[in-house]
């Protein structure tokens, strides 16, 4: 089981709590925004994109399963399953709502900004601060 570094201060039982898997859907990344470390995806970067790993933090195991991988309009769409209940219950509480991708860069652009134009996406993490800040959950049914 991952480690979090989310302090949860309860020590209700799995029952009590209501926990159990979550299913979730949102954005693993955006086009044509600036992340964090300077970088921007582009429309088409993940045109190969498939099912990958869904990490904690890009690292351990997996913590669930996505079912859905796909580029649209905006960017990057995932939706899954948070199969680890402690995960899980962050997630629907909204205590970890951010995504990320894991990627190895085959076309990138140099100019004033690093511009990815291909990738072969590895992973999709659940992380506490996304580089792009528009990667996040978005529905929790």
């Amino acid at each position: 089981m991952p480690r979090y570094a989310v302090s949860t201060g309860s020590t209700a039982t799995r029952d009590e709590r209501g926990g159990g898997a979550v299913a979730f859907a949102g954005y693993a990344a955006v086009f044509d925004v600036v992340d964090r470390a300077g970088d921007v995806m582009r429309r088409g970067a993940f045109a190969d994109a498939r099912v990958v790993p869904l990490l904690w933090q890009h690292r351990g195991g997996a913590v669930g399963t996505l079912s859905l991988v796909g580029e649209d309009a905006r960017g990057l769409r995932v939706e899954g399953v948070v199969a680890d209940l402690e995960l899980a219950r962050l997630v629907r509480s909204g205590g970890v709502a951010g995504l990320s991708v894991g990627y190895r860069a085959t076309s990138v652009r140099q100019g004033a900004r690093r511009e990815l134009l291909a990738v072969v996406l590895v992973e999709v993490s659940l992380v506490a601060v996304p580089m792009q800040a528009l990667a996040r959950v978005e529905v929790v049914p």
